[in-house]
């Protein structure tokens, strides 16, 4: 691999190096101050949080600790009452009409459920955001087939999605979220409905998208065997709070909240 040059930042009181490959796409995300509420419910309360670029980094928390809203305005679904999210030091959720959708289509969804249309084939559904974006029609005949050799799948092209198992419907799931070609990938509970050898090869497949595409992936999860699988930086939310931030390893092997001791079963 051709290596262009260093990138060397602060994290968590560290200078990190990192070698920047030819061609990736490199974004720090970093929100400052995030709160949420809705009606008497905080669901986020000033979180400061910062993804470093190029990696897989996971937010972890139990049912209701505000993580799905935390990603929803990470991903710009939502805007926060109060707070600031920045992009590579551009400050992001103030956008508004086009700039707001130019600044959606650099990122990629999955869900939990899929969200996928059971009335389109699988082609016809890795297709669609890039029908709405106007792409010309031979542009999406060739990413369509780029992408279900990508994820595993170019034999269930013409298939609805009545005929695919959970760990098929996702990976449609995934292409259709890189079809766009995003430089995030958000995932929102990703593996949550699927039996755990077919979570291990979908987690198996995000890790090899990201290296192989270059893209920064933020995931939320309560698995805890998921952020052990795949992260290399985490967050540990409780309460609406980050109250624990670091390396996989580091949260691992020396968890400095309750919180956390409890997510990954230390005593």
């Amino acid at each position: 691999m051709l290596y262009t040059h260093t990138l060397q930042i602060s994290y968590n009181n560290c200078r990190v190096l990192f070698i920047k490959p030819t061609g990736a796409r490199w974004r720090m995300i970093r929100l400052s101050q995030i709160s949420k509420s809705y009606e008497l419910v905080e669901a986020v309360q000033r979180v400061d949080i910062t993804v470093p670029p190029g990696c897989i980094y996971g937010i972890i928390g139990r049912s209701g600790a505000g993580k799905s809203t935390l990603l929803r305005i990470m991903s710009l679904l939502e805007t926060p009452d109060s707070g600031e999210v920045y992009y590579a030091g551009e400050r992001v959720d103030t956008l508004r009409g086009r700039a707001l959708l130019e600044r959606r289509r650099k990122m990629g969804m999955i869900f939990q459920n899929f969200n996928l249309l059971g009335s389109r084939t699988v082609a016809g559904n890795i297709a669609y955001p890039l029908e709405i974006s106007g792409a010309p029609g031979k542009h999406i005949e060739r990413r369509v087939a780029e992408l279900v050799e990508m994820v595993g799948i170019a034999d269930k092209l013409k298939a609805r999605m009545r005929e695919l198992s959970g760990g098929q419907k996702q990976r449609v799931a995934i292409a259709r979220a890189l079809a766009a070609n995003p430089e995030v990938l958000f995932c929102d509970e990703a593996t949550s409905s699927l039996d755990p050898q077919t979570t291990r090869s979908i987690l198996a497949l995000i890790r090899d998208l990201q290296q192989r595409l270059k893209i920064t992936v933020v995931l939320i999860t309560h698995q805890m065997e998921v952020v052990r699988e795949i992260c290399q930086e985490v967050a540990v939310m409780d309460a609406a709070n980050i109250v624990e931030t670091g390396s996989i390893a580091a949260v691992l092997d020396s968890p400095k909240t309750t919180a956390a001791r409890e997510m990954f079963y230390v005593p």
